[in-house]
């Protein structure tokens, strides 16, 4: 691996630190008090920074430099950083200023604050630092965990609060920057940002990045590893490994007519270009929307293009959350609520009114059974949420992204499609580039849509936001193909054979509505006939095999347990990890086996998935 002196990228670092980034928006400019970061955002606030970093892949580090242009306010006299186990190795101010900080007693979740003495008239601030090896947003593979098995892999996971453990920054989603970065990697890799991508690999090892739109650092994104490129538009592309490349790009081959139907919605897609990558299967989540470059889990390569709502979803936030931006995290439903409706409405203009009305039902029961989990009267069943002291991942449930979307539905039906669209056109314009809490968008929503006693009186909007569960007034969603899918689970039940059922045709969304309802006491010769007619425990499906699962597992279904084994020590989704090591506890009544899969499967697991998982299965690493 070629080294740079820490000299030598200190000066490329300062340098590009003088230079003004080609967009700088500044953020509102007096932000809500963030409980799970430290910034101090209105006395001092970052306003562009230029990274430069090396790639370590021997020692799992990253080192270098983060050289932050910064706003005072009034005197300000000092600026508060984030950071988790990071080690700070100094700071200069302006350049050529050694700068006198401070680093507080660290807390579990939310790490040490960064507290540097300012000059009067300071502008710039340059950290020296080094990650971690066991950094929280960092996920280092090995080759052997990869599709390859010869090159290692490298992909961050900055939501909620990680980016502080592998940049220092202000790790707040309120506060927004704009960045440049200089990536050093091995000889031979590709190394991929939440800006302007290469589609080559450079024979140094040396890329250079920009992001000219001012984002929040739960967006910062960076990937190491084996990958290439294949054009699937004329604003769109996938990166994969190039052992996934191929089946990738063609999965995801209508993401062009996507971002049509998106802007046909509301309004032009202002990133420039619209990419994917498809990561290694330890990626914690189904997709994370990196401006520019979504993130997905390689589990919805299915190859029948089925899951690919979850594109439309990731897309979908490229206006809500990384247009408008929820203040903090106790609003996380003004990011996620809104994208799974605007994910929705793309899916209705792509594929029909009846495929949305799927996903709608599925989206409903999901949120029913997370209200009958965490109980009907459960503060967090609120869509504001109250997460002070707690990790953010806290809100990360149903009920930010399926009440959320159902309040919109709710006020869309007082108001009426037309005037609910011109409505959220005009939100996302409006308030392009900035911050927005729940009380502001009731204010707008009370103001410009739902505009009078008559049209306030059909949403009961407290109910919806600062109540429990699910108001009265909610509508429960209907699907005619799903009757039709009942119809058929009714003839099983009755005692007709499997083959003879109507299933030609059906999408994974009529499939996971058939596992769903079946019964819960199932023969194990039963199990075998639907199994051997539609192949679920052998199915390339995730959704599916996830579904099947809970229906094997509760079942004692034996024939089913070596895939459910080797799919939890594969995938490292936690949607899909969580239900499945929960219902071999419940069903087999203590944590052994469940305790026995994950001590393999651990290794290649995501931090985040693997805090769940220790919390879950009560596991204590030595």
């Amino acid at each position: 691996m070629r080294i740079i002196p820490i000299f030598s990228a200190m000066l490329l670092a300062l340098s590009a630190c003088n230079q003004a980034p080609t967009e700088t928006v500044d953020s509102n400019d007096n932000l809500p008090v963030d409980v799970h970061s430290y910034a101090n955002p209105n006395e001092a606030r970052v306003t562009h920074l230029s990274l430069d970093l090396e790639v370590d892949f021997e020692a799992h580090v990253l080192s270098g430099v983060a050289a932050y242009t910064i706003k005072t306010y009034g005197d300000a006299e000092k600026i508060v950083f984030d950071t988790d186990n990071l080690n700070i190795d100094k700071v200069l101010l302006d350049n050529d200023h050694e700068a006198k900080w401070e680093l507080s007693e660290a807390h579990p979740t939310f790490g040490k604050s960064l507290t540097i003495q300012l000059k009067e008239g300071t502008t710039k601030v340059a950290i020296f630092y080094s990650t971690s090896p066991d950094a929280r947003a960092l996920q280092w593979l090995d080759p052997v965990q990869t599709a390859g098995k010869k090159h290692p892999f490298l992909f961050t996971q900055s939501q909620a609060i990680l980016a502080r453990s592998w940049i220092p920054c202000q790790d707040s989603p309120g506060i927004r920057f704009t960045y440049d970065a200089r990536i050093r990697v091995p000889e031979g890799m590709m190394a991929l940002m939440s800006a302007e991508n290469p589609t080559e690999v450079k024979p140094d090892g040396l890329y250079s990045f920009i992001m000219e739109q001012a984002v929040p650092s739960y967006l910062m994104a960076m990937s190491v590893g084996n990958i290439a490129f294949q054009s699937v538009g004329e604003r769109t592309g996938v990166y994969a490994e190039p052992e996934m490349l191929e089946k990738s790009a063609w999965e995801f081959s209508e993401m062009e007519n996507m971002v049509v139907a998106a802007e046909a919605l509301y309004g032009p897609y202002v990133w420039g270009r619209y990419d994917l990558i498809v990561l290694p299967p330890s990626f914690p989540f189904g997709g994370m929307e990196n401006p520019r470059l979504t993130f997905c889990t390689p589990t919805v390569v299915a190859g029948d293009k089925s899951l690919t709502a979850l594109v439309a979803h990731e897309l979908a936030h490229s206006w809500s959350g990384n247009l408008v931006t929820n203040a903090t995290w106790n609003d996380f439903w003004l990011n996620e609520g809104f994208t799974v409706y605007f994910e929705r409405r793309i899916m209705e203009a792509l594929y029909g009114e009846d495929y949305s009305d799927m996903l709608m039902q599925l989206g409903y029961t999901d949120l029913e059974h997370t209200i009958e989990d965490m109980g009907h009267d459960h503060p967090d069943t609120h869509l504001k949420l109250d997460l002070e002291g707690r990790n953010p991942d806290d809100g990360l449930t149903e009920i930010a992204y399926e009440k959320g979307c159902f309040f919109l539905i709710a006020c869309e039906k007082a108001a009426g499609r037309e005037a609910f669209d011109a409505f959220l056109k005009n939100y996302f314009t409006t308030h392009a580039f900035q911050v927005m809490d729940t009380e502001g968008f009731l204010a707008l929503l009370k103001a410009e849509l739902l505009n009078t006693p008559e049209l306030q009186a059909q949403v009961n909007i407290d109910a919806w936001v600062y109540g429990p569960g699910l108001p009265e007034e909610v509508q429960k969603p209907s699907s005619e193909r799903f009757v039709v899918v009942d119809q058929e689970l009714e003839k099983w039940n009755e005692g007709v054979e499997p083959k003879l059922l109507a299933t030609a045709n059906w999408t994974t969304h009529e499939w996971l509505r058939f596992i769903r309802g079946l019964p819960e006491q199932i023969t194990t010769e039963k199990l075998e006939k639907l199994d051997r007619e539609f192949g679920f425990t052998a199915s390339g499906n995730s959704e599916i095999l996830a579904a099947w699962f809970q229906v094997a597992i509760r079942n004692g279904y034996e024939t089913a347990n070596q895939r459910i084994e080797s799919f939890l020590i594969e995938v490292g989704r936690r949607k899909f990890l969580t239900p499945t090591y929960k219902a071999i506890v419940a069903y087999d009544g203590n944590t052994d086996r469940a305790l026995s899969i994950y001590a393999k499967a651990r290794p290649n697991y995501h931090a985040v998935a693997v805090e769940t998982m220790d919390h879950l299965l009560g596991y204590s690493p030595l």
